[in-house]
């Protein structure tokens, strides 16, 4: 299975490839005021606008540090409902794509954040899967993604 591999602080986090719709550079973000601090901003991706999060910030660590290979990871996020978003995650130095052994990944029994998922070790250590649709707390989904009005 092939992982893009990246850094929330000091550790090696995946995300799978089938759930990754983009790397994007780093970019200027619109900022929301009064938005929890995990929101980084918006982006514009083709006229849509996107919420970003800073991974680092929804892990409980300090902002991430913007670096050369910083990266916007544009994912597909499914809200409990069912509904397909766009969601941008704020990514430090992402190292690239590496094939990951399915019968290698394992459940690390540890439940700190409900994103984080089963792991795998290799020769530079230890790196967890993060679970996309798992990112967003119900009040954090619900400020990111309201409902679209119904038309009159």
């Amino acid at each position: 299975m092939k992982q893009l591999l990246f850094h929330i602080g000091a550790d090696r986090y995946a995300l799978r490839l089938r759930d990754v719709v983009r790397v994007l550079p780093l970019l200027e973000l619109k900022r929301l005021p009064l938005a929890p601090e995990a929101v980084a901003g918006l982006m514009d991706f083709h006229g849509q606008s996107v919420p970003v999060i800073d991974l680092s910030l929804l892990a409980g660590m300090a902002p991430g540090q913007q670096h050369f290979d910083t990266r916007i990871l544009l994912v597909h996020y499914h809200a409990p409902d069912g509904a397909p978003h766009a969601l941008g995650l704020l990514a430090e130095r992402v190292l690239g794509i590496a094939e990951v052994d399915p019968a290698a990944l394992a459940d690390s029994g540890v439940r700190a954040a409900p994103f984080l998922g089963q792991v795998a070790s290799d020769t530079t250590g230890i790196v967890q899967l993060v679970e996309p649709d798992q990112l967003l707390s119900p009040a954090l989904r619900a400020i990111l993604f309201q409902p679209e009005a119904a038309a009159p």
